[in-house]
């Protein structure tokens, strides 16, 4: 039987269908997300249709203290997590001299903070028992500064670093990291960032349910990045590194303005 995972942001996107992907395949889970109404839904869907153990905890884990209090719960239920999925993320747009501090000090707290905390705490579990695999969910826009987003391009900038350093650290110990970086996705991303009316917004995107098998398969296989469209990661691995800074930077900005 698979290993039990845990899903942050898993209330819906692709959190929610990683939950899925791996209930598919007889894993039982840890379902983390702030909104209780459908995280509890998803809970009975899962267990009525596979037949797996679905523990529900509704919390926002990049408020000051609660990743640490959500490793506690996890253990205070005596459940062992063998895959970790850092997938609760958010962006937001606009100028960063005209956004709120908070907002982007909030996006920095769910983004890194909580994930690097969960990392840490599921981590050293892992280490102890020599099994373990971690998904950090990170995008495309680590590869490149972000322009009328540069907080959240930074957040995810860090997400893909670290989970590769992680990686290479933890091998020895039987653990594996890999950081998920999908293009546009269909979920609630874009109107939940202010998105709407960019050039962002008009891509057709891919269905979460793809990248989250995209991004769960490459994690079971210990890949250190997935990228969900081949041609994106062309793109970004031979095309944009032989492009000016300047000339990147202004090519996003066009993609991003309104």
């Amino acid at each position: 039987m698979p290993d039990t995972a845990l899903v942050t942001g898993a209330s819906s996107g692709i959190g929610a269908e990683f939950a899925r992907y791996h209930a598919s395949k007889g894993g039982d889970l840890v379902i983390v997300a702030r909104r209780k109404e459908p995280l509890e839904a998803l809970k009975l869907e899962l267990e009525k249709a596979y037949s797996v153990s679905v523990t529900a905890f509704a919390m926002d884990v990049g408020t000051s203290g609660k990743a640490t209090d959500l490793y506690e719960t996890v253990r205070s239920h005596d459940i062992d997590v063998d895959i970790l999925i850092n997938n609760a993320g958010f962006g937001g747009y606009g100028a960063f001299l005209d956004r709120e501090l908070a907002k982007d000090q909030a996006m920095i707290d769910l983004n890194v903070s909580a994930l690097v905390t969960l990392s840490r705490l599921f981590g050293n579990e892992m280490r102890t028992r020599r099994h373990g695999k971690m998904l950090h969910v990170s995008s495309v826009a680590s590869f490149i500064p972000g322009p009328y987003q540069a907080v959240y391009y930074a957040t995810k900038a860090f997400v893909t670093s670290f989970s590769q350093a992680l990686d290479h650290e933890m091998r020895r110990d039987g653990i594996t990291s890999t950081a998920l970086c999908p293009g546009v996705v269909r979920t609630e991303f874009i109107a939940s960032a202010n998105l709407e009316g960019t050039g962002l917004s008009k891509q057709k995107g891919a269905s979460p349910k793809s990248v989250a098998k995209c991004g769960y398969d490459a994690m079971m296989k210990g890949q250190l990045i997935a990228i969900n469209e081949r041609q994106l990661s062309f793109i970004l691995n031979w095309i944009v590194p032989l492009i000016p800074h300047r000339q990147v930077l202004k090519m996003v900005e066009s993609m991003q303005s309104k």
